[in-house]
Formats: C-alpha cells, sequence, structure tokens
C-alpha cells in the first residue's frame, strides 16, 4: 500500500496543500516547526481516527476555521482509492470513500499506517492513557469495527458515570439506581469484547515484539507485554505498581463482579472504577517493567519495537499490502547504530515516509524523494 497523492484543506497550519508521494523512500525535510510532523500526523489519521499528539480532534482544525479536509489517494497494486475526511471542531465528522458518504469508521478498512515518533516514547515511560490509546489504534486498524464499538463503549461510560456523579449528588444508594444495572449490562457487554480483543492483540504482538527489540537493541532482554487488568481488583490509573492478571475463564462474569464489589466506592466517588478504560499494556524486559527501570535507550528499543512488531502484524494479516511506514522526527533521538538498524528494519516495506529537520540525521538509503517544507508550504521536490 502507498499513498499516492496528499489534500489538505485547513488542517494543522495548512490552508490548503497538495503533495504527491513516490513509492519506496519519501524525505518532507525542514526546520521544527514548518508543518512536516502535520503531513504525517494527517496521513495517519485516515488509519487510526486519531492523532499521535492529541486525544481530541479540535486541535487539528486550523486557527480561524470551523472544518479540516483530509483527502487522499491509496493504490493496493492496481487498485486505487480516494479517501477523505472532514474534521469538524464541533460535532461528528464525516468521511467520503470514492465519493461516496461512509462512516467515519469504514476509513481504517482501506488505509494502514505505521507511525514512529519521539512522542512514542510516551507509550513505555507515560500515563496507562497511553499505553491503551497505541493499543486501540494498532486494534482499530487490524479489526476496523472495534472502532465502532470503542466509540459505543465511551458514550456508555460517559453516561454511566454521569449517572454515578448524579447519585452522589443527591445521596443516593445503589437500591435508589435502578437503571444503573442498565448501563451495568452495556459496559460489560461492550467492555468484554475490547478486554478480549486487546487480549488477543498482545498475544499476537509478543512474537514479532521479541524479534523487533533484538534487530534494535542487539540484545536479548526478553520483552514482555501483557495487560494489568482492573477486573483482577488492579487500579493502574490510581497505583502506579499495580498489578493484576484477568483469569482464563468467563470475562463478562468477572466482570459483573468487579463492578459489584466496587459499587460502593464508585457511588462514593462518582467514578466508573472498573473497565477497560483503567486497565494498562505492562511491557518489560529482563522480568522489570519497563517503566521506571529501564535506561533511555532500552526505553526507546522498545517504543521502536512495539511500532516496528505492529508494522509485521499488519503486513502479516493485511490483504491491502504492507501499511505505510512513517518515521517523524525519529533519527535526531537515536544514536547512530540505532538510526542504522532502524533503517535496515523498515527500508523493504512498500512505502516508508521520514520527517527530519536535519536532512544528514537520515541514512542515505531513506533520502529518497525528498519535499522541503517551509511555513505550511512545499517549497520544493527533488526526486533522487
Amino acid at each position: 500500500m502507498i499513498v499516492e497523492q496528499l489534500s489538505l484543506v485547513d488542517f494543522r497550519n495548512y490552508e490548503h496543500a497538495e503533495l504527491s508521494f513516490a513509492s519506496g523512500a519519501n524525505l518532507l525535510v525542514g526546520r521544527n516547526g514548518q508543518g512536516k510532523t502535520n503531513l504525517a500526523e494527517a496521513i495517519t489519521y485516515l488509519a487510526t481516527l486519531g492523532s499521535h499528539r492529541v486525544s481530541a480532534d479540535a486541535p487539528l482544525v486550523r486557527a480561524g476555521a470551523d472544518a479540516a479536509i483530509v483527502r487522499t489517494r491509496l493504490a493496493h497494486g492496481e487498485r486505487r482509492v480516494l479517501l477523505e475526511v472532514q474534521i469538524n471542531k464541533s460535532g461528528s465528522n464525516k468521511a467520503r470513500v470514492g465519493g461516496a458518504p461512509v462512516r467515519t469508521a469504514e476509513l481504517p478498512r482501506y488505509a494502514q499506517v505505521v507511525l514512529f515518533a519521539p512522542e512514542d516514547l510516551q507509550i513505555v515511560r507515560g500515563d496507562p492513557s497511553a499505553r491503551r490509546r497505541f493499543a486501540d489504534q494498532l486494534l482499530v486498524q487490524r479489526i476496523p469495527r472495534m472502532a465502532g464499538v470503542l466509540a459505543d463503549y465511551d458514550r456508555v461510560l460517559r453516561q454511566r458515570t454521569a449517572l454515578l456523579k448524579s447519585a452522589r449528588a443527591r445521596g443516593l444508594r445503589a437500591d435508589g439506581l435502578p437503571t444503573l444495572d442498565v448501563w451495568d449490562d452495556k459496559l460489560v457487554a461492550l467492555g468484554t469484547e475490547i478486554i478480549q480483543a486487546r487480549g488477543r492483540l498482545a498475544d499476537d504482538l509478543h512474537p514479532p515484539l521479541v524479534a523487533a527489540y533484538a534487530a534494535i537493541a542487539g540484545a536479548d532482554h526478553s520483552p514482555e507485554i501483557g495487560w494489568v487488568s482492573s477486573l483482577a481488583g488492579a487500579d493502574p490509573e490510581e497505583d502506579a505498581d499495580a498489578s493484576g492478571t484477568l483469569a482464563a475463564g468467563d470475562t463478562a462474569q468477572a466482570f459483573r463482579a468487579a463492578l459489584a464489589a466496587r459499587r460502593t466506592a464508585e457511588l462514593e466517588r462518582g467514578v466508573t472504577l472498573v473497565g477497560p478504560h483503567r486497565d494498562d499494556l505492562l511491557l518489560r524486559i529482563r522480568s522489570l517493567p519497563v517503566k521506571g527501570y529501564a535506561s533511555h535507550g532500552e526505553s526507546w528499543s522498545v517504543a521502536l519495537a512495539l511500532r516496528l512488531a505492529s508494522a509485521q502484524l499488519l503486513r502479516a494479516d493485511s490483504a491491502l499490502g504492507d501499511p505505510i511506514v512513517i518515521l517523524d522526527d525519529v533519527f535526531a533521538e537515536l544514536d547512530a547504530d540505532r538510526r542504522a538498524r532502524l533503517a535496515a528494519l523498515v527500508a523493504d516495506f512498500e512505502q516508508v515516509i521520514v520527517t527530519a529537520a536535519v536532512e544528514a540525521d537520515v541514512p542515505a538509503g531513506l533520502r529518497g524523494r525528498t519535499v522541503r517544507i517551509e511555513a505550511g508550504r512545499i517549497r520544493g521536490i527533488d526526486d533522487d
């Protein structure tokens, strides 16, 4: 899979932009703050329905505009498909495939992108929300219908939490909230599907993660990946050292039991304390959590290995060809050895898009078609 053409209207700092890409290596070069990453972000949005930098859509819309439009033509072998999304500052976004309106959740069926960025270090060092976001965006690319499941879960979670807050304000007890059981049913049904899908994802990621880490770090530190579950009594959101793995069995039953056990605490605090929105993806090397124990170099190796493992997983699963690989200002963060290793590992993908402030930071094998960016404008294109 390759992106052949990208068109932007009112996206980030671009009032309007038109840019074509080639197969193989493409380099976007320009000083920091000029808009290189915004182009990478726009391409990735079509595949993940989210940004790697912000959790909300509003910042993606140019100041003074009400909506942004991202349009791209993708090639899958001899087939071409035109994707378009209108990102609204308020209200629901709109999407088209081949000019026909579709649900926005349909877009990941046609686009697969793996983006490496400096922000990836937060996946291994940041809060649980960063790891959940990484997992869920990959999940949507593997199983596009999960976009709808995740959105429905978030809606039910908000409504259930609003009910808990209202009950807390009025001093109601559980027996005074008959509608809470209805929201529990919805939360359990959707949450169970998410928990099970995330578990399968972690299992499938483990073998390519081990291989990718060894290739990047040049060492075997026995990387591990698995979920810390709030259903097992853990609360990663409030305890950084929380641990608890959900035992094999009936996930829905365990979910209901966990809700019942935390019901009093939920009413006292007005917060939903159990569910996939409280879980954490635990990453280990040498049997120790990466967060808090790994060195800076080891943390970078784990973050890069997660992205490489994602790319390999999508490549193995997809009938669309290789995912588009984007390396966004990554090489400036790496030493010479890791630069060379990473470049060698991605060089055989159908299309690689690299952004860099300094052209010399990019290994020679990835300096293909070069596009020069300045202040939200395309200033020049050099074909190798």
